[in-house]
Formats: structure tokens, sequence, C-alpha cells
């Protein structure tokens, strides 16, 4: 299934209020999300049959929306029926839930605030972002020229399409060469990011990640502050220098999709993987699964 196109998957998606074949979930060329990225999405992954934190989820996606100028035509309790809907449609009780919304075709211009909102959620199984056996040594990242703008260049606070561009580019530079992802700087030359994934460096015991304030505050990311505060590890968002990275004891990346992933290089500088991070990711699957 894994290798499957997505666009020839089988099953049902989530579109506008009902559930329709999989292949039939389509949209018009001239759609203004895909000329102009007015489009938000999500991204939820559901253990044992429970989206995890499925309303902060949803919730979410409604600010991003609003941040684009954008009001999504459904609840927060809509939404979430109707990614319970979705894995139910599918058979599904472990995947990952794709909410989408988007402006429509109905005007084609910078300036479209009469276009439909329209919104869709696809769910499908993905196991591990990546496998046991890389996760077990840690990822290689390589260093990338694309920085995180200034906030005043772009709506950062919101999951809107548009942001990952760079992201997009910067991960396939990293994997001609070799890595798995790209380690981002912020506008300012501190460490940022993943391309899709907060980070998280650990020395001496103690555990500290970039404040996000020009990037996307992860859901995740929140969800292993708290576990480590309750943990009693000592965590602080802060400003991070690249050599101050580059001396950690441990690095991991967070996201719904990456889960708990340590860092094993970064550009030719080597990490192993530690008990800060095995402590957090025990954490995080208890968590998840509870």
């Amino acid at each position: 299934m894994a290798d499957i196109p997505f666009d020839q998957r089988s099953g049902f998606i989530w579109y506008n209020g009902q559930l329709v074949d999989w292949k039939a979930a389509n949209i018009h060329v001239l759609t203004h999300g895909l000329h102009y990225a007015s489009s938000v999405f999500e991204g939820i992954r559901a253990y044992n049959g429970k989206p995890f934190k499925l309303s902060q989820h949803n919730q979410r996606l409604i600010r991003s929306a609003e941040i684009l100028d954008m009001k999504i035509p459904y609840s927060v309790e809509e939404l979430n029926h109707a990614c319970m809907d979705s894995m139910k449609a599918n058979n599904l009780a472990n995947c990952y839930i794709r909410p989408i919304a988007f402006r429509g075709p109905e005007y084609l211009g910078i300036g479209a605030p009469n276009t439909k909102i329209h919104v869709a959620i696809a769910a499908w199984d993905w196991p591990k972002y990546f496998s046991p056996e890389l996760l077990a040594t840690g990822i290689a990242l390589k260093q990338t020229k694309w920085r995180k703008p200034a906030p005043d260049t772009a709506p950062w606070e919101s999951k809107a399409a548009g942001l990952y561009m760079i992201g997009t580019v910067a991960k396939h530079e990293a994997g001609r060469e070799g890595y798995a992802d790209a380690l981002m700087l912020d506008y300012r030359g501190y460490v940022a990011e993943a391309t899709a994934a907060n980070l998280f460096m650990v020395k001496d015991g103690k555990m500290k990640t970039p404040i996000a304030d020009c990037f996307l505050n992860g859901i995740t990311r929140q969800t292993v502050i708290q576990l480590a505060r309750e943990a009693g590890i000592s965590i602080e968002e802060t400003r991070i220098h690249l050599d101050e990275l580059m001396q950690a004891d441990e690095i991991f990346l967070t996201g719904t999709a990456a889960e708990i992933t340590p860092v094993g290089k970064i550009n030719d500088t080597t990490f192993t993987p530690g008990t800060i991070t095995r402590q957090i990711d025990a954490l995080y699957t208890a968590l998840v699964n509870n």
C-alpha cells in the first residue's frame, strides 16, 4: 500500500460534508489554493482507533484558515466527526489523518474573497516515518541555505501549505547528498527546526528547544515540553546558536508524522541517541497509546 501513488489508492475521502470514492476526490485545475497557496492543513495520528489531540488539531486548522482570511464552514466538533468517519470508512485504527481547507476555482486572482472554502479529510495507514534501524542510530541532517522567514514576512503561525515550499526544496537537496532531512536556521541565524519537525537538544541532562517565534509551534513539540516538565527534566525554550547545537549530547526531532526521531548526524558531526531521547520517546509512546 505504501508504494501505491496516492491518486491511485482505494477507499473513501470526506469531501465537503460527504464521503466520496478516493479516486473521485478531485479539484479543478484552476483552484485558487493550487495557484496562490490559499490552503491550510493538519496532520493527525490515530492510535488504537483514537486520534491524538484531535480537537486541538482541528482548532488549529480553523485558526490557520482565519490567519489566511479564510473561514472554514465547519465547527471543531463537525471536523472531529468527519475525521472519525474517514477512519471508519477506510477500516483504520492506526493511521494518519490529513484535513485540508482551500479556496476553490470560482475566481482566479490574488484577491478572491468570494471563493468557496472547500474542506477534505483523508486517512490512510502510515507506519513509522523512518525504519527501526535508522531510528536506532538516528537520522542524518544537512544544513540548508534556506531559512525560516521573519515573522513579518509570512503567516508563520498558520499551518499553511505555502510555508512548506522551502522545506521541500531543502529536503530534496539534502536527500541528493544522502541525508534524511535538512536542518534549517531562522532569518537571524539561530537554529530553527528540520523541514517539517521541531528540534530539541540535550546537554548535560538538560533539554533545550528553539523559541517558536517564526516557525510553527508544533502540537507534538508542546506535548514533549509538558512531558519533560512532568518527568522532572529541565527544559528551556531559548535561542540556540549552531555552534552550541553541535556540542549537544543528544538531538531529536518531534512531529505528528516524525513522532520522536533521534538525530545521529548533522553535516559531518555525529551524535548518539541517549537516555533522555529514549525516555521522552517512551513517555510519548505511552501517552499516545493510552
